[in-house]
């Protein structure tokens, strides 16, 4: 089963704890590279996605991005202290005594505002994080399916690809045995116009050198493997964006050996299609996990 490493989820959620957003990204990449954003308060649960996206993924460069958005209920309680608030204004009153004037003494929003006097006690946000673990599991299988659906419409296009290849492998073959007895043809015109008499087998050993060079049953043979081991690849429950970056390889060595072997326009053509087609099918093998 093909997938991409190119898609989007979004998942939110409000409780009574607050308002949570996930939102992920990917695209493709080498290996596995997450990008987390999370907000100050919840970096204590890093460890856990990071872990949770290496768990269903293999590939591909992932934003994970968390917005959350905290109910009133859940910011903790305010509590004044109210011996440094006690000290501020003692401080500012000797202050102002010692200097033998009368001095206006810090305001009650000044106090408010001091280090210290205005606390504010940090909720147990464990129950958040908790319920953003449940929520990236929901963005996450978003996720896999938006990759998933994608995957299989790269894997109809790489097939349809793959027909067209064997067409082109067919052309070659129809083909090769007149472009061998033309190459034969002109050989004996050539040979004739150089001597009048040949050698005895001259002619045989050229022709079986000159066959030989233009022998391309191998490269054909191999075309049509690796085509059929790219849709077996196709086909695998696992991840085989590698693999078929592989193949992709193999595919591009033999047409272009076929192209060094041609020395007819038509089987030229063929092998100009075929890299075409390759290079098409590469494009589309980067994104593949």
């Amino acid at each position: 089963m093909i997938h991409s490493m190119t898609a989007f989820a979004r998942s939110e959620q409000r409780t009574e704890l607050g308002e949570l957003i996930w939102e992920l990204r990917s695209v493709n990449h080498r290996y596995l590279e997450p990008g987390l954003r999370l907000p100050e308060e919840l970096r204590q649960m890093e460890g856990a996605v990071r872990e949770r996206l290496g768990a269903r993924l293999s590939r591909g460069k992932i934003d994970a991005s968390l917005r959350f958005q905290p109910a009133a209920s859940s910011r903790g309680d305010i509590q004044l202290n109210d011996a440094i608030a006690q000290q501020v204004f003692s401080a500012a009153e000797h202050l102002s005594h010692k200097i033998g004037r009368q001095m206006q003494l810090p305001s009650l929003m000044d106090l408010l505002q001091w280090p210290g006097v205005v606390e504010q006690r940090r909720p147990d946000l464990s129950p958040v994080i908790e319920q953003a673990l449940v929520l990236l599991d929901q963005a996450m299988e978003q996720l896999i399916a938006n990759r998933q659906r994608e995957g299989a419409r790269l894997a109809e296009l790489i097939q349809q690809r793959c027909s067209a290849m064997r067409q082109q492998v067919e052309q070659v073959q129809e083909q090769m045995p007149r472009v061998i007895a033309g190459v034969r043809k002109r050989l004996r015109e050539r040979l004739d116009e150089l001597s009048g008499e040949l050698e005895p087998g001259r002619l045989e050993q050229e022709m079986v050198i000159l066959s030989q060079r233009l022998d391309v049953d191998e490269e054909m043979d191999r075309l049509l493997t690796h085509i059929s081991e790219v849709e077996a690849v196709m086909q695998r429950q696992e991840p085989v964006g590698r693999r078929l970056d592989f193949l992709m390889q193999e595919l591009n060595r033999e047409a272009n050996t076929l192209g060094s072997k041609s020395n007819d326009l038509s089987i030229t053509q063929c092998g100009m299609e075929m890299k075409v087609l390759i290079e098409q099918m590469r494009e589309q093998v980067q994104n593949i996990e």
